[in-house]
């Protein structure tokens, strides 16, 4: 059974083994693949693994040998999933495999936000500290967390994790998501409407899936809406909010900040409207990518690939 990985590098730059998967076929793997080697690459293969290497339709219809595509992300776009079907061809994702990372990722940059500890940093290390004649000093606005409100937009596995770090901090916790869940045991929990969460939350954070009418979701409409002391977060996906948009309430002080993970295009282009927004942090797309996390991600897509095998497929996609 020929098993190909078309871009391995991002889950495993080489601190995690392939092992596992090894045991169950010959692998090959390759750390990046360019669009015009796909097809070649993928030659003869009954089971393909991406990641961000987009597989279309034209691409599927020439792998006759081709029945089985592990996505190595949640998100599974990069799949022509509607092709996928007609061809038989069983699709899988790996879904919560990252919760706690990306929960973890929304705080460091609603942290930085907040006491910009970096920046500090930076400036006892440029010697400022050292010639100070007060024991302390403040060069940036701090500001703490508890009796805020944080607004979350998504109430999923990750929405739900950063309720619980918010409710440790003392937060206030709102969400509008398209399914309201049982909260009942959460205390200074409210479900509202998406007008009311930009208009109340002190940091609005996004944890919903980029599906047709999440595109665009945070637009110019409702970032007027916010509080201009208000800070938005998104670790979510990139084209739910209008980057345009986002640095032109930035960079108008209709909103204090922004936190960001994600972008529409990634890597981002030179003139990114974000790249040179006032108080806007951008990570790269790093909040899915502790080891822990790509330790689980690596687990559960072998696992998938061994269910499938046997006949008992699980997280199928392409139902």
């Amino acid at each position: 059974m020929k098993i190909v990985v078309l871009d391995g590098y991002t889950l495993n730059p080489g601190d995690l083994s392939w092992d596992n998967l090894k045991v169950i076929g010959e692998v090959v793997i390759y750390d990046r693949t360019p669009t015009g080697e796909i097809l070649e690459r993928s030659k003869n293969a009954e089971i393909l693994f991406t990641n961000k290497t987009p597989l279309k339709e034209e691409i599927l219809n020439a792998l006759p040998s081709l029945k089985y595509i592990g996505v190595l992300a949640t998100g599974y776009n990069v799949v022509d999933i509607e092709a996928a079907k007609r061809r038989g061809i069983v699709v899988t994702n790996v879904p919560a495999y990252s919760t706690f990372s990306v929960a973890q990722l929304t705080f460091a940059l609603l942290l930085e936000l907040c006491l910009h500890v970096q920046r500090q940093s930076d400036s006892v290390l440029s010697g400022k500290w050292a010639s100070s004649v007060d024991f302390t000093y403040r060069d940036f606005p701090l500001i703490e967390l508890a009796g805020k409100t944080i607004g979350i937009i998504g109430f999923g596995n990750i929405g739900q994790s950063v309720a619980n770090i918010a409710a440790s901090f003392g937060m206030n916790v709102i969400s509008f998501s398209r399914r309201q869940t049982d909260q009942s045991h959460r205390t200074n929990f409210n479900w509202v409407t998406i007008d009311e969460l930009f208009e109340t939350a002190d940091v609005v954070s996004v944890h919903c899936p980029l599906v047709p009418e999440t595109k665009g979701l945070v637009n110019i409409g409702y970032l007027k809406k916010m509080k201009k002391s208000a800070f938005l977060l998104n670790t979510s996906r990139g084209p739910i909010v209008i980057e345009e948009d986002l640095a032109y309430a930035l960079n108008n002080d209709l909103i204090s900040g922004a936190g960001v993970d994600v972008l529409s295009v990634e890597p981002p282009s030179a003139d990114n409207h974000l790249l040179k927004a006032k108080n806007c942090i951008i990570t790269p797309h790093i909040a899915w990518a502790t080891k822990e996390a790509r330790i689980r991600l690596l687990d559960i897509a072998v696992n998938n690939l061994a269910h499938f095998l046997g006949n008992t497929p699980v997280n199928v996609v392409s139902k």
